[in-house]
């Protein structure tokens, strides 16, 4: 059964969708970007500024309900513009020191309040 999880350990949504969906082990975490939980503002500046803010985001999301990083499974990453993938890159291989997921990386053109990164995951949970 479908399970609308929220949580205060990441941004709220701007928009009509839910920020974590889970489906028996499974966890889907809505596109999350580089905004600051707790003061309500983005953190805009390099992009390994902003991928940094927007992975801390997901794996705040990720231990809250339950799992990690090391559980994600498949990632979709999208990027204002792919001159920053290499940079982009440096940040993520951070998060994911061995056995990276799954991923997707594509340009996408002007996100959302200009900001240079927007990541989707999905995980499992601890245990699966």
């Amino acid at each position: 059964m479908k399970e609308i999880i929220s949580t205060d350990k990441a941004p709220a949504p701007v928009g009509p969708y839910s920020p974590v969906v889970a489906f028996e082990k499974l966890i889907f975490v809505s596109g999350q970007g580089p905004l600051n939980p707790e003061t309500k503002q983005l953190v805009t500046g390099t992009i390994e500024e902003e991928t940094r803010q927007t992975l801390v985001n997901i794996k705040n999301i990720l231990e809250d309900v339950g799992s990690s990083m090391n559980n994600v499974l498949k990632v979709t990453a999208y990027l204002g513009d792919m001159d920053n993938f290499f940079a982009f890159n440096e940040v993520y291989a951070e998060y994911f020191p061995s056995d990276p997921p799954a991923r997707t990386c594509i340009q996408a053109g002007r996100l959302p309040f200009d900001i240079k990164v927007e990541i989707e995951v999905i995980a499992c949970r601890d245990g699966a």
